[in-house]
């Protein structure tokens, strides 16, 4: 699961790359790749699926228009889109082009969003991305025996019968490779 997640991570930092240098199929793969989830939040925000939609589209109008300022290095796709799609709805609610129905101003910030917020988003994503500068400092036997028991949920003794290595090597390696991936994760506090 976390391998596709990281994947799909992948391709829509490149597509928003290829975006950003007037790629217009790019525009398309970023569309159907996050357009679910941006609408949801635009909907939770404005409760009109009408506004929701017209939010939808100013989301990928910016986008397609400011692309380049995308940084990787500060946020996964989807957490800058996130934000862009929450900002959008706001900002209807704020001048005031919703229907009827929809819910007032003071009333959007305290609607029920079960995503995780922009914020907090972008601090797990940050934090993932030190554990991951943090794996690729272990030595090869420790960073793939704490890969393959945390992120693909292999016991302990399923690696070392995959290995053919002895269990009691493969929690000495796991432990080590423990103890010196948190010294690198205080360390880059």
């Amino acid at each position: 699961m976390k391998r596709a997640t990281s994947e799909a991570r992948e391709r829509l930092k490149s597509a928003m790359a290829r975006l950003a240098g007037g790629d217009r199929a790019a525009l398309e793969e970023i569309y159907r790749a996050t357009s679910t989830k941006l609408f949801g939040i635009c909907l939770r925000i404005l409760k009109d699926r009408k506004e929701a939609e017209d939010a939808l589209q100013d989301v990928y109008l910016t986008l397609w228009r400011r692309a380049d300022r995308y940084d990787p290095e500060r946020a996964s796709p989807i957490s800058w889109l996130a934000t862009f799609a929450r900002n959008r709805a706001i900002d209807r609610l704020r001048v005031g082009k919703v229907r009827g129905g929809s819910v007032p101003e003071e009333e959007a910030a305290p609607i029920s969003d079960p995503a995780p917020l922009a914020e907090d988003m972008l601090i797990d994503a940050e934090r993932d991305e030190r554990v991951h500068t943090c794996l690729e400092k272990l030595d090869d036997k420790s960073r793939d025996a704490i890969r393959t028991a945390f992120f693909d949920g292999s016991t302990y003794a399923e690696i070392a019968e995959n290995t053919g290595t002895p269990l009691g090597t493969i929690k000495s390696w796991v432990r080590r490779g423990l103890m010196k991936l948190k010294t690198c994760l205080e360390v880059g506090r």
